[in-house]
């Protein structure tokens, strides 16, 4: 029988294979996806979000734990466990080296990633790079791999884990088990259902893109709240970013994202703006646009700039809409000439003089105008103009399993000793809602390294008493 059995194929799950594996069990890793996207959302990420009290190879001058967690307090609103996100935290400064240990290798940010060379360490080849990286030391080490093969149900003794049974029916024991499946943010009828219906009569989910992985389709996850697992979130809350309306239903990864949003203003398709662009530093905010998008007629925005944010941001796989003049491009994006050139002139007017930085909360904002921008506010008013279609794009949803510090899976509040989650199953322990650049790879790192050794000790403690 084998040793530990992880249900995944992303970063948290082989960072959970690894480590049991290590730790000198026999691992078998499920992963519902054909070979060639294995790697779940992992393959999208590019940075883990380090704190380091002083400067770190990639990592430049420092950023140590409390600061680390006033950020993300401050994007969650304060839904978080604490004792879980600087458990996270905390284990995010000591990971690399292990990681580089299976080959992962690391690179200084590129010129266009704003704000994160302090806090960030960026993965050289992206995730892609990554979980490959991870498969060929698994392989290397010993654990055995299966693709196309999804997780339908897990079979229990009480809060014991038993075995797996998959979608084609086989049952697969194991003496303990590590979940790493994922979200449910591909499931579209599950999505439609959690976001129901709007006071327009319209059903937003219908017009989400999916960010990520096709495969995280929740299967597992609804399973086990089903059947009794503690779950902890909001199933509508998610990382959810605004990216171009011109991405594919699947898979679009980082390149759809629209990164100019602070650079300028964001109108619905009323041509009306509804949200402060220049917040916070676009790391800390970048994921919120979704569900502000979300929320709008249609489920569509469109950020706007002009010639002065050209070189600013990372440019997005799809060019801009361009104009010369604000009328032309209302015309171009299909927006009401009048009310977009009102809001846009209102705007203009509003802006106070400051000095424009875009590397600090500056003092370029706007006064009088409802809402405000708050930083990095200046007129719009140097041709050629661009705009960008936007839509919700889900990255990953924050609905999961309640955990505690040793990753276990609980039923009515008990751990269970041989199951365990980690990743986005649980991620919304740390995560109630908003997000920042890098904080998902460092829970499912922090985590799916905690499963891999938990169950591995399950593991030993399940085969001495078989033995017993």
């Amino acid at each position: 029988m084998t040793d530990v059995l992880v249900v995944g194929g992303g970063n948290a799950a082989l960072c959970a294979a690894l480590m049991a594996r290590e730790a000198g069990a026999s691992v078998l890793l499920l992963e519902s996806s054909p070979r060639a996207w294995r790697g779940g959302n992992s393959q999208h990420t590019r940075n883990l979000r380090c704190m380091h009290d002083a400067p770190q190879d990639v990592l430049i001058d420092a950023y140590p734990e409390e600061e680390y967690w006033q950020d993300l307090l401050k994007v969650t609103g304060g839904l978080t466990d604490e004792h879980l996100a600087r458990l996270a935290i905390r284990a995010s400064s000591g990971c690399r080296d292990w990681m580089r240990s299976h080959g992962v290798h690391f690179q200084p940010p590129l010129s266009g990633a704003l704000h994160v060379a302090r806090t960030n360490a960026f993965f050289m080849g992206g995730g892609k790079a990554l979980v490959n990286a991870y498969f060929r030391s698994a392989e290397r080490l010993g654990v055995q791999i299966r693709y196309d093969t999804p997780v339908a149900s897990i079979e229990r003794d009480g809060d014991r884990f038993v075995a797996a049974r998959t979608a084609g029916g086989e049952r697969i024991a194991a003496r303990s088990c590590v979940l790493a499946a994922g979200g449910f943010e591909s499931n579209r009828a599950w999505l439609r259902e959690a976001w129901g219906q709007n006071e327009r009569g319209e059903w937003p989910a219908d017009n989400f893109l999916i960010r990520g992985t096709r495969f995280n389709e929740g299967v597992l996850l609804k399973h086990m709240i089903e059947t009794g697992a503690d779950a902890v979130g909001d199933p509508t809350q998610a990382h959810m970013v605004a990216i171009d309306a011109r991405a594919p239903l699947y898979d679009g990864g980082i390149c759809t994202r629209i990164d100019c949003v602070s650079l300028g203003v964001v109108v619905n398709r009323e041509g009306l703006r509804f949200y402060d662009e220049g917040e916070d530093f676009w790391p800390k905010r970048y994921a919120i646009w979704g569900r502000l998008v979300a929320q709008q007629p249609g489920q569509v925005g469109y950020s706007i700039i002009d010639q002065k944010a050209i070189g600013r941001f990372m440019p997005p796989v799809f060019p801009g809409t361009v104009a010369h003049t604000l009328a032309e491009l209302a015309g171009k994006l299909g927006l009401p000439e009048s009310a977009f050139v009102q809001t846009v002139e209102a705007y203009n007017a509003a802006c106070r003089p400051g000095r424009f930085d875009h590397t600090a909360l500056d003092d370029c904002r706007t006064e009088g105008l409802a809402p405000a921008k708050t930083h990095w506010a200046r007129p719009l008013d140097t041709p050629p103009y661009y705009g960008y279609a936007l839509k919700p794009g889900i990255t990953f949803t924050y609905l999961g399993l309640k955990v505690n510090d040793k990753a276990a899976v609980h039923f009515g509040g008990r751990p269970s000793p041989n199951l365990f989650v980690a990743g986005e199953m649980m991620a919304g322990n740390v995560l109630g809602k908003g997000y920042t650049a890098g904080v998902g790879m460092a829970i499912g790192t922090a985590f799916g390294r905690i499963a891999g050794t938990q169950a591995a000790l399950a593991a030993k403690t399940e085969a001495a008493h078989a033995s017993a």
